[in-house]
């Protein structure tokens, strides 16, 4: 089996970020990449139903995370990704719909939806995804981390809430990618409902 060490190496290039949409495109039309999907996971389902509206925004990402790729961090400046594998959509449309369907999940608020449909909200979530990404450790071994920032506003007057930053990192147990996608999900299976419950409680 390759190693992420020798998949980064496959696509060296992608380092350079004007360079990575290019070699996206050729290694797609080369060959159908393997598509993974993450799963939501509710918050706590205790407590009433209130009648509030929360939209959640499209995520916001860099360049190299605003992508169906995989990525993995070699080094702290370089960037690349898998070759033979890809999220089932963008990064921040499938964060979206986790946090959509995660807090949804709870039965605690009236509607949960994405900013561009539905009724006028109460509270819209803005979300920042500073980490999505493996990153290569010394000894061969890699983690998967992490990192996202959640901002609650009043859409009435766009008056922030609440602000608070949500981040985990898990150790990978091999280099195979579905060990790779199950450590991602392992890390939402902690985030997705503590970021749901923070939001259903100040919505």
């Amino acid at each position: 089996m390759q190693t992420i060490t020798r998949r980064a190496a496959l696509l060296g290039a992608v380092s350079t970020l004007s360079g990575c949409a290019a070699i996206s495109s050729i290694n797609s039309a080369a060959a159908p990449l393997d598509t993974f999907d993450l799963h939501p996971v509710a918050g706590s389902t205790s407590g009433g139903r209130r009648s509030r509206t929360l939209l959640v925004a499209r995520p916001q990402a860099s360049a190299a995370l605003a992508t169906d790729r995989i990525m993995i961090k070699p080094g702290a400046a370089s960037v690349t990704y898998l070759p033979d594998a890809r999220w089932v959509d963008e990064l921040p449309a499938v964060l979206q719909s986790l946090l959509i369907r995660s807090i949804s999940g709870t039965g605690r608020i009236a509607y949960v939806g994405r900013s561009d449909a539905g009724p006028i909200p109460d509270k819209a979530l803005l979300v920042r995804i500073d980490a999505f990404e493996v990153n290569a450790l010394d000894g061969g071994t890699f983690d998967v981390t992490v990192d996202l920032d959640l901002t609650l506003i009043n859409d009435s007057n766009q008056r922030v809430v609440a602000s608070r930053r949500f981040t985990k990192t898990t150790l990978v147990a091999s280099d195979d990618v579905a060990e790779i996608v199950g450590a991602f999900q392992s890390v939402l299976n902690d985030l997705l409902p503590e970021m749901a419950d923070w939001a259903v409680a100040r919505t």
